[in-house]
C-alpha cells in the first residue's frame, strides 16, 4: 500500500464506467462466468430467483465498491492518479481481488512500468476461456481511463 492511495475512493467517472459495462438487472441472472448476479454485477449471496429494487442495486454497488477500493489500495505500492485508481477499481470489480493480487498487471504497476499497463489490462478479455466482445470493450475503456482519455468512445 502506498500512503498516497490510502483512503482513495472511486470517482463518478470510474463508477460510470462500471455501471455502463455491468448494466443493471433487478432480477438474478447467470453471468458469463456462470455466477448468480444481480444489480450492477453483485454476486455476494445471490441466488437464482432473487430480485432487488433500484435502491437495493445502488446500495449493493456502494457496498461492493468499498471492498474493491480496499483491494486496490492494499495491492498497489506506488502512488496512483485518480483516473488510474478508477481504472483499477473497475478491473478489480469485474475480476476480483485475487486476480488483481496475482496478476502481472499488479507487478508491472508496482515496478512503475506504466508503459506495459495497457497491454496487461487488455489481456483479461476472456470468460470460461472465450474472448468476449463485452470484455474487449470494457478493457479498452479501462485502458483509456487509465491513460486519462475519454473512455466513453468505446
Amino acid at each position: 500500500m502506498h500512503e498516497d492511495n490510502k483512503g482513495k475512493k472511486i470517482s463518478g467517472e470510474g463508477m460510470a464506467l462500471i455501471k455502463k459495462f455491468e448494466g443493471c438487472k433487478l432480477s438474478a441472472y447467470l453471468c458469463s462466468a456462470d455466477v448468480w448476479t444481480i444489480g450492477y454485477g453483485t454476486t455476494y449471496q445471490i441466488l437464482e430467483g432473487d430480485k432487488c429494487t433500484q435502491e437495493d442495486a445502488d446500495a449493493f454497488l456502494a457496498r461492493d465498491l468499498r471492498k474493491f477500493e480496499k483491494a486496490v489500495i492494499k495491492n498497489i505500492d506506488v502512488p496512483l492518479e485518480q483516473n488510474q485508481f478508477d481504472a483499477l477499481v473497475s478491473f478489480t470489480y469485474n475480476l476480483g481481488p485475487r486476480n488483481l493480487k496475482e496478476s502481472t498487471l499488479r507487478k508491472r504497476i508496482n515496478e512503475n512500468n506504466f508503459a506495459d499497463v495497457p497491454y496487461q489490462i487488455r489481456r483479461w478479455n476472456r470468460a470460461a476461456g472465450e474472448v468476449l466482445d463485452g470484455l474487449v470493450r470494457r478493457r479498452s475503456a479501462e485502458v483509456l481511463l487509465w491513460q486519462g482519455h475519454d473512455w466513453t468512445v468505446v
